[in-house]
C-alpha cells in the first residue's frame, strides 16, 4: 500500500467510525444523565450548557488507536515509535478519563486534586522515558543550527513538556470547537512533518486522528452537542508532545501550539497579578474567557484563533 493509501484509509476510517458512532455515545450520555458541569466563576451564560455530555473524548481516541494498530499493522507501519506515540495518548486520555467520571459522579466540576493529577501525569511522563530509553530513542534537542544530545539529563524537560501540553490543550478546551480545530489544523503539520522525515508510521498516526477530530467536530462545534472532556484535551495535550518528542522538533510546537501557550500565559499572568497586586490584567482567564467578556461570539474566538494557529504552523513548517 502506498503511502498516500494508507494515510487516506486511516483517515476515513477514523472519520467513519467517530462519525456514525458518537450519536449512540450522546444519547447513552443523556439516558445516563452523565453532563459536565459548569463552574460557578465561569461567564453566566455558559450555565446552559450544564448537562451536556461530556467525555467525547473516548470515542475520538478509541477510533484513532484501533485504526492505527490496524492500518499500521496491516501496511507494516507498527515501529516502536508508532506504538510509543499510541500508547502516551491513550495513557493521558485514561487519566483524562478518570478525572472526568470523578466529576460526573460527584456532580461537581472538580475530579482529582491539582496533585493527584499532576503526579499521574508525572508518572507518565517517568514510564515514557523509561521506554524510550531501552528502545535506544537518542535524547535530543535539535534547532536549525545545532543539536544537543542529552541522554539522561532529557529527563525534567519531557516531564515537564508532557505535563505542561497536556495541561496547556486542558486549559484551552473551554469553548464550543476550539480545540477540536486548533487540534486538526497542529496534528495536520505534524503529519507532514512526519512524512517529511519520512516516518510514515506517526504520519499515519497523525491522520487517523485527524480523520477523527473532523467527525467528533461536527458533534462539538457551536452549540456542542458532547464535549471532549478532560479525556480528550488531555490526551490531545500529550499527542502534541509526543510527536514533538518523536520528531525531535519541540521547537516548532512552540508555533504549533501557540494558542495553548496564550491560554497558559494568561492564567499564569492573571493569577500572579492578582497574587501580588490585587489586580486583575484580563476580564476572566483563560484569554478566550477575556474575549467572551469584551462581547466576542464563541464563533468569532474560534475562528480568530484557527487563524493564528494556522499561521503559527505555516511558519514552522517553513522553517523545518
Amino acid at each position: 500500500m502506498n503511502p498516500t493509501g494508507i494515510i487516506g484509509a486511516g483517515f476515513i476510517s477514523a472519520f467513519a467510525i467517530t462519525f456514525i458512532f458518537m450519536p449512540f455515545l450522546v444519547a447513552y450520555f443523556r439516558a445516563k444523565k452523565e453532563g459536565q458541569m459548569i463552574k460557578e466563576i465561569g461567564p453566566n451564560w455558559h450555565k446552559s450548557k450544564s448537562g451536556t455530555p461530556t467525555m467525547g473524548g473516548i470515542l475520538f481516541i478509541l477510533a484513532t488507536v484501533i485504526v492505527t494498530l490496524l492500518v499500521g499493522a496491516i501496511a507494516h507501519q507498527l515501529t516502536a515509535a508508532v506504538l510509543v506515540t499510541v500508547l502516551v495518548f491513550l495513557g493521558y486520555g485514561l487519566i483524562g478519563a478518570f478525572d472526568d467520571r470523578i466529576k460526573i459522579f460527584n456532580h461537581q466540576n472538580d475530579g482529582f486534586s491539582a496533585k493527584q493529577k499532576a503526579g499521574l501525569q508525572v508518572l507518565g511522563a517517568l514510564i515514557l522515558f523509561l521506554i524510550l530509553m531501552f528502545a535506544g530513542f537518542d535524547f535530543k534537542i535539535v534547532t536549525w543550527w545545532w543539536t544537543l544530545h542529552l541522554g539522561w539529563v532529557y529527563l525534567p524537560i519531557l516531564i515537564f513538556w508532557m505535563v505542561g501540553w497536556s495541561n496547556a490543550v486542558n486549559l484551552t478546551d473551554g469553548l464550543d470547537g476550539l480545540v477540536a480545530g486548533t487540534s486538526i489544523i497542529s496534528y495536520v503539520t505534524f503529519g507532514l512533518m512526519a512524512l517529511k522525515a519520512n516516518l510514515m508510521g506517526i504520519a499515519m498516526f497523525d491522520f487517523v486522528l485527524v480523520g477523527a477530530l473532523v467527525a467528533f467536530f461536527w458533534y462539538n462545534k457551536k452549540p456542542a452537542q458532547i464535549f471532549m472532556g478532560d479525556t480528550g484535551s488531555l490526551a490531545l495535550g500529550a499527542g502534541l508532545a509526543i510527536n514533538s518528542v518523536i520528531l525531535h522538533k519541540e521547537f516548532a510546537l512552540l508555533l504549533i501550539g501557540i494558542i495553548p501557550i496564550i491560554e497558559t500565559l494568561s492564567v499564569i499572568i492573571q493569577v500572579t497579578s492578582f497574587h501580588f497586586f490585587k489586580k486583575r490584567i484580563f476580564k476572566m482567564s483563560p484569554i478566550h474567557h477575556h474575549f467572551e467578556m469584551s462581547g466576542w461570539s464563541e464563533w468569532k474566538i474560534d475562528i480568530v484563533f484557527w487563524i493564528i494557529t494556522l499561521l503559527g504552523c505555516v511558519i514552522s513548517y517553513s522553517l523545518t
